[in-house]
């Protein structure tokens, strides 16, 4: 699989897709409404990125970018095989990947100085410490960041963060992480939490990740995500994962989508069972009534974008 997202006009967005599923997408596009694919690696990283956008009957317009205004080209391309061949290899990063090409550098203007943050100790603290929160979540996108760093301390009367410094402030703090992260060996814990849910997945329960804000959303929405041979459950929200963050451990909710107390208590024996053969320890008591907990737990939850 190619270390990469991928995102297209039409609102789709693939994690970690095989050479051959880039080539098809690439050959796909055309159509109003799904003309433009953007590649980002994983870990996103700002300012890099490559691009294509195709109108049925004309060429391919191919860019990327590494890192910088002045670091932005762009080809025009008659057919879509040398595009895949250079998209493929950039996503790899090998080496002379963009040979073959003849590319030209796209002015993108003048780039605006962004002003310091006008904030108090204590409201640059506590904005910082509620963006490493979901940073340490891992969840979030850059994108996603700078929006909650922009709205955090927003009040009736007062925005006290421009979204120009809520985006320097998230990729200050993502280009961080990141280097923390590239220290980790090997499968970490929220990677084998992962493996677990996609082996539960497979079986025929519906498992989700950081799904809904509360408890209350993700009871009423669970049902929802499921297919129709669905037997049952296993979800976290995002408070649950704000408390793994922190070191607190991680509560899971589970059930069966028939509402009895038996399918329950046997869908979370399923659930500890794939928990445990991914290396995770659990405390529960087989009661239907109360969580199972992933406990203890390093959360260490490598960055996407």
């Amino acid at each position: 699989m190619l270390e990469i997202v991928v995102e297209t006009e039409n609102w789709e967005r693939d994690v970690r897709v095989s050479a051959e599923e880039l080539a098809g997408l690439v050959r796909r596009i055309g159509d109003d409404g799904d003309r433009f694919l953007v590649i980002q690696r994983i870990p996103d990283l700002p300012d890099v990125f490559a691009q294509v956008w195709h109108k049925a009957g004309g060429d391919y317009t191919l860019e990327h970018r590494d890192g910088a205004a002045d670091r932005h080209f762009q080809v025009m391309v008659d057919g879509p095989e040398d595009v895949i061949a250079a998209l493929t290899g950039w996503a790899r990063q090998e080496a002379g990947w963009d040979a073959g090409l003849t590319w030209s550098p796209l002015d993108m203007g003048p780039v605006s100085e962004v002003p310091p943050l006008d904030l108090d100790s204590d409201e640059r603290a506590e904005l910082e410490r509620r963006v490493r929160e979901a940073l340490v979540g891992g969840y979030h996108s850059r994108a996603e960041l700078a929006e909650l760093a922009e709205e955090y301390l927003v009040t009736k009367d007062r925005r006290p963060v421009s979204r120009e410094q809520a985006q320097a402030l998230a990729d200050r703090m993502w280009l961080e992480r990141v280097a923390e992260q590239a220290a980790w060996q090997g499968e970490t814990d929220p990677e084998r939490l992962t493996r677990a849910f996609g082996a539960l997945q497979e079986s025929g329960i519906t498992a989700r990740e950081n799904f809904t804000c509360c408890r209350n959303c993700g009871q009423s929405e669970i049902g929802g995500e499921g297919g129709p041979d669905a037997r049952g459950f296993v979800y976290f929200h995002t408070q649950c994962t704000d408390s793994a963050a922190a070191g607190q451990g991680l509560t899971l909710l589970y059930g069966g989508f028939d509402g009895s107390a038996e399918t329950t208590v046997a869908i979370g024996r399923e659930v500890v069972a794939a928990l445990e053969a991914a290396g995770l320890p659990t405390e529960w008591d087989q009661d239907p009534g109360k969580a199972i907990t992933v406990t203890p737990l390093d959360w260490r939850r490598r960055l996407i974008g």
